[in-house]
């Protein structure tokens, strides 16, 4: 059996507005489609990991309405143990996110229950990660307590004998290495994209962004790179491994959906490199799509695509 992954992090529910290159405001533009869909670093990853086939648990929390309904729904639709996601007293996480033609976006976020989760915090036990090898984080920024607890989760995780990941994504508070710093000695895998290891290093160079991880205890660093596909640093050298060429649709939820197949494919036995060019499938898969987890299909079709193409 392929042994599971224990996922933490937000969920919420985009709603998705496509196309939109500029905002008039006291008017009214008509657009090509308004669309709710799955969203949220921990739900996205979870659902691609699931989706490929690895059992997947997630701890994170929604609220008392239909959103919450619909993200539960898609979440066991992907085949995502929703066991451990805690229904609290405040509306479920909701962004609107503003595609434009070209698949960028930007996104207004209300954070709901984000703002209520491990406000008493957890300790993780045995019988929780009975099954699983790994513990992942999705975005330690997004659920306002986790922003102190992750480096202590991370921590009980290795105590259990799992290895750890995280996926760093926007600091909408502007901390950055303030809550993130402490988790890095206790992460084996750490994703982050270009612009996040900008804003955490204070560089956009390869090179000197693995050093600086590096030095604050990342054993493992995979950078994001979009359509040049990733580059995987490691004590022992240096792999890029380039994208799939496809035409762009919405990047929502690439770089989640990455991390979650990057996470699949070690689970299957996978090495590094192998697991990254699955990673990128995923995510090439993903924007030719609107929506944060349309795109995902199992592993044996993800399999065949990457087959047919260059």
């Amino acid at each position: 059996m392929i042994p599971g992954v224990l996922t933490v992090g937000n969920i919420v529910v985009d709603i998705l507005t496509r196309p939109v290159d500029e905002i008039q405001w006291g008017g009214t533009r008509w657009v090509e489609s308004i669309s709710p869909s799955l969203g949220g670093n921990g739900a996205n990853t979870s659902a691609a990991i699931g989706k490929l086939g690895v059992p997947v648990r997630l701890l994170g929390a929604v609220g008392h309405d239909a959103f919450a309904d619909m993200a539960l729904a898609r979440l066991s639709e992907c085949g995502v143990d929703v066991s451990a996601i805690r229904r609290l007293a405040s509306g479920t996480a909701t962004t609107v996110a503003l595609v434009k033609s070209d698949g960028t976006r930007a996104f207004l976020h209300q954070p709901g229950v984000g703002r209520l989760l491990f406000a008493e915090p957890i300790s993780l036990t045995r019988e929780m990660v009975s099954g699983f090898t790994r513990m992942h984080i999705g975005n330690p920024f997004a659920i306002l307590h986790l922003r102190g607890f992750a480096p202590v989760l991370l921590q009980q995780a290795k105590a259990l004998g799992l290895q750890t990941s995280l996926d760093t994504a926007w600091d909408a508070l502007g901390e950055w290495m303030r809550v993130l710093g402490p988790s890095l000695p206790h992460t084996d895998i750490l994703f982050a994209n270009e612009d996040e290891a900008l804003m955490l290093t204070g560089t956009h160079e390869h090179d000197k962004v693995w050093n600086f991880f590096r030095k604050h205890g990342t054993k493992t660093l995979v950078l994001k790179c979009g359509g040049r596909g990733c580059v995987i640093f490691r004590e022992d050298g240096v792999q890029h491994v380039p994208a799939f060429e496809v035409e762009v649709v919405d990047t929502t939820g690439a770089g989640d959906c990455f991390a979650g197949a990057f996470l699949s494919a070690l689970q299957r036995g996978c090495v590094l490199d192998e697991a990254a060019r699955i990673a990128n499938a995923v995510g090439a898969l993903n924007v030719q799509s609107l929506g944060a987890t349309t795109g995902l299909m199992d592993w044996d079709d993800t399999i065949e695509w990457m087959r047919n193409r260059p």
